[in-house]
């Protein structure tokens, strides 16, 4: 398992150390949090983990791509983060397409409002890591809805190394 520290927080630098400690293989943060991603990119590698950089519905794609070489995943909010349950803002997929086509090999994560109504435009985006509470936590068949997503990213996942 791949325990992934997603850090919704002011001030991620100071949590990279603590998480480290904790066991995260991953930290992931919001490249809005913070005035040198660069700076906290190095000290989270530097402490043994991988990068994952989060951008929210309204900073656009273009600012996470300097930084895209030097990070292990990409994540795209689909929804306002801070709570479950909103709906998923399909107008994001554009800068999950436009990931994938920059950056082929790059893990991309969608996170907010995913679910068995949603998943197919997230995975046919080029999403292959997918981040849903809500649709799986309020299933009478959670295990049925995980299998679900996991088999369309992969599906997905198989087209487009075919397609290359």
């Amino acid at each position: 398992p791949l325990p992934d520290m997603h850090m919704m927080v002011a001030r991620p630098e100071q949590w990279v150390k603590p998480m480290a400690v904790a066991g995260a293989n991953q930290y992931t943060f919001h490249l809005e949090a913070t005035d040198n991603p660069g700076a906290l990119i190095k000290d989270i590698r530097e402490n043994g983990m991988k990068v994952g950089l989060a951008i929210k519905p309204g900073t656009t794609v273009e600012h996470l791509a300097p930084w895209a070489n030097q990070i292990d995943m990409a994540l795209v909010m689909t929804v306002e983060p801070g709570f479950g349950g909103q709906k998923f803002m399909e107008d994001m997929m554009p800068k999950v397409q436009w990931l994938r086509t920059q950056f082929p090999s790059l893990d991309i994560e969608v996170d907010g409002g995913v679910g068995p109504d949603t998943i197919h435009k997230c995975a046919e985006a080029g999403a292959n890591m997918i981040v849903s509470g809500s649709a799986i936590m309020k299933s009478a068949d959670p295990r049925s809805v995980i299998n679900l997503l996991r088999n369309v990213c992969s599906e997905a996942a198989q087209k487009r190394s075919l397609d290359r």
